[in-house]
């Protein structure tokens, strides 16, 4: 590392302008002494700063309800999203549809996920309608901050299917330090016994209390136990939240065409399944260079390219798959019941 780090050492620079996390990739970023001299608190600042003011720029394609709640929570949840004839017909060509899927292993957790690609969007044809929603086009680009089309996938959330330790995923955490949008549209009803979405009510906000527990994290996190923290995705135990100044985790056990759309910077987990099921949901994420000052167009959101993005995104993975771990196995054709 020594011989190389003069030559790694720009891009580990111009990596602190990015969304680049990790403790142990960057040795700038996970410096104790640069640390403790302020540079995660930094970035953590700077980085909310700039996403308050993308999301003023885009406050007006919101509706003031869900922007009030979401302002207040971090997290907005909507039942009956879709009107019942299009939910009813998106769900059956959902349950219906097969495709190229991938998948990974995370403790005794599988997660199954198929490109909603120009393939599947032929095949679904009622997706248009809840992607062209206006509703949901105005809170995805609000709570991302971006005026970007959201990565989207039909995603299958298998848990208790291996002999293993718990999924490392229903621990609670923050994605990144950053903020930063996931979203789901359940597509069956999400019972208790097979671990809904959790998320700790405000913990989206940087309030002093955070910061402090942020710094104290960075410090130490690089030499720690957990790879995830390590990786910039701290974890937090629930008993750390009254210190601050925070709420015990809701847990989202909601009816099918519930659409939950969250700021993953604040904590959340999937919650511990009690018995093994089959967790079937619409899934987007959205996540930009947190330093961009400007919502922007972007090239990737276009029709034609937008979904193509997925496919691409395996494809480059499986390429560098000797170099960068690639956590997502190609699994044949497969529907997102299937066992």
């Amino acid at each position: 590392m020594r011989a190389v780090a003069p030559l790694l050492a720009p891009l580990w620079c111009a990596q602190l302008l990015t969304g680049a996390k990790s403790f142990i990739d960057n040795p700038l970023i996970g410096s104790p002494r640069l640390n403790h001299w302020g540079l995660h608190v930094a970035r953590l600042r700077l980085a909310h700063a700039m996403t308050a003011r993308r999301r003023h720029q885009l406050a007006g394609a919101v509706q003031a309800d869900d922007r009030a709640s979401f302002d207040r929570d971090g997290v907005v949840e909507i039942r009956n999203f879709l009107p019942d004839d299009i939910f009813a017909a998106l769900q059956q060509q959902i349950l219906n549809h097969r495709g190229a899927a991938r998948e990974t292993v995370q403790g005794d957790a599988i997660t199954r996920r198929i490109a909603l690609d120009h393939a599947a969007r032929r095949t679904i044809p009622a997706f248009a309608h809840f992607q062209q929603s206006r509703r949901w086009q105005g809170l995805a680009r609000y709570v991302a901050s971006f005026d970007i089309e959201p990565l989207l996938y039909i995603q299958s959330i298998l848990p208790r299917r291996h002999d293993a330790l718990p999924d490392p995923q229903t621990r609670l955490h923050s994605d990144t330090f950053y903020p930063n949008m996931k979203a789901w549209l359940f597509l069956e009803d999400v019972p208790i016994e097979s671990g809904p979405f959790a998320y700790v009510r405000g913990s989206h906000r940087l309030t002093e209390q955070r910061i402090a527990w942020e710094r104290e994290r960075s410090l130490a996190v690089r030499d720690g136990t957990c790879r995830l923290s390590a990786r910039g995705s701290f974890r937090v135990e629930e008993s750390e939240l009254d210190a601050l100044g925070l709420p015990a985790p809701t847990r989202f056990a909601v009816p099918a065409n519930t659409l939950v759309i969250a700021d993953t910077f604040g904590f959340h987990a999937r919650t511990q399944a009690s018995e093994p099921a089959t967790r079937i949901e619409l899934w987007a994420y959205g996540r930009r260079n947190p330093f961009r000052p400007l919502t922007g167009w972007d090239m990737w959101s276009l029709p034609g390219i937008a979904e193509r993005r997925i496919p691409l995104r395996w494809w480059l993975g499986d390429k560098a798959a000797g170099i960068v771990p690639q956590p997502w196995r190609p699994v044949g054709q497969k529907g997102p019941a299937d066992e």
